[in-house]
């Protein structure tokens, strides 16, 4: 049931008004989230009616909010590339010393990764299509994704006790905690509230079924290559051994190859400038990355590593 409030209003300034309505006496009625103006023009004697939603300033500034994030996303892609063209993050077979104090990488992992499940679905049920099953499904795939880059791949690692113990810097996991958040709110706010032609799109599931296709290919290619490297992990030298088999055979890294996949696919499925900056900034991260492994793994091991294996996209680069 709604109740309604009246009240006497003096009104200093009404944009929405004709200049002559500046200085007006009006009546107010408010609803739970809705506001009806009634103004009767002193300079003119005519009467003019307002009406909107009070929380209307809060989902401008999410708006705007939602836009400046977007931007910043797109902003960061080119200096990413750039400096991981020359400088790798210091993780896994790239870890060094000179970063600060590190914690474990199950550890490190599940902490960066996490706002990818907790933050989308705590902003998901106040989007404008949370009540439309399409918007559930489309936000699947990512939700899928991370639940097993935040839960799984850490159980995987803290289970191989023969690994090396190589800590994982703190600052390092707070950087990726903060993409994190800026991403996440990004697709979670994208698919939940600002996509609103679920129902007008002709080809939503043409887009959708395509790009799904692609990324399940990317994430079982994704998986398989991180349950292979994960297990070398437990013999050779210092943890290490040349991957052999499957797409080894033609790239260093096809998880990463995979996981550019995947988001690519995502970007198909959602079909939006925010799907395609977030592949753009996968790409800016991991593609530098998997040229830096292919000179690693050229350098450890020489001439047991496959000089014509590509770094990451079969049979291009």
């Amino acid at each position: 049931m709604i109740h309604w409030q009246v009240c006497s209003v003096r009104c200093r300034s009404a944009a929405p008004l004709p200049p002559s309505t500046s200085s007006c006496l009006g009546w107010l009625f408010l609803s739970n989230d809705s506001y009806l103006l009634k103004f009767k023009s002193q300079a003119s004697n005519k009467r003019y009616f307002v009406s909107g939603r009070r929380n209307q300033s809060k989902m401008e500034s999410d708006h705007t909010l939602f836009q400046y994030s977007l931007l910043g996303l797109y902003l960061i892609i080119l200096p990413t590339w750039i400096s991981l063209y020359f400088l790798q993050a210091p993780y896994g077979k790239h870890n060094r010393l000179g970063w600060g104090p590190t914690v474990s990488p199950p550890l490190a992992w599940f902490f960066m990764e996490s706002p990818t499940l907790w933050l989308t679905l705590l902003l998901f049920p106040f989007g404008q299509q949370f009540s439309n099953p399409k918007s559930f499904l489309l936000i699947s795939p990512y939700l899928f994704h991370y639940f097993n880059r935040t839960v799984l791949y850490p159980l995987r690692l803290s289970r191989n006790k023969n690994a090396p113990s190589k800590g994982f810097p703190v600052s390092i996991a707070l950087m990726a905690f903060g993409f994190n958040l800026l991403n996440a709110y990004l697709q979670a706010r994208w698919v939940s509230h600002y996509k609103d032609d679920y129902e007008r799109d002709e080809f939503f599931w043409w887009k959708f079924l395509c790009g799904l296709l692609i990324f399940v290919v990317g994430m079982r290619l994704n998986v398989w290559a991180d349950e292979v490297l994960v297990g070398l992990k437990k013999q050779g030298d210092g943890g290490y051994k040349v991957p052999r088999g499957g797409l080894f055979e033609l790239v260093t890294c096809p998880n990463y190859f995979g996981e550019i996949l995947e988001w690519f696919g995502w970007a198909v499925m959602t079909w939006s400038w925010v799907g395609f900056g977030f592949f753009l900034y996968t790409c800016a991260n991991l593609v530098p990355r998997a040229r830096a492994s292919r000179h690693w793994y050229l350098e450890k091991f020489k001439d047991e590593f496959p000089n014509d294996r590509k770094a990451v996209i079969p049979f291009l680069y």
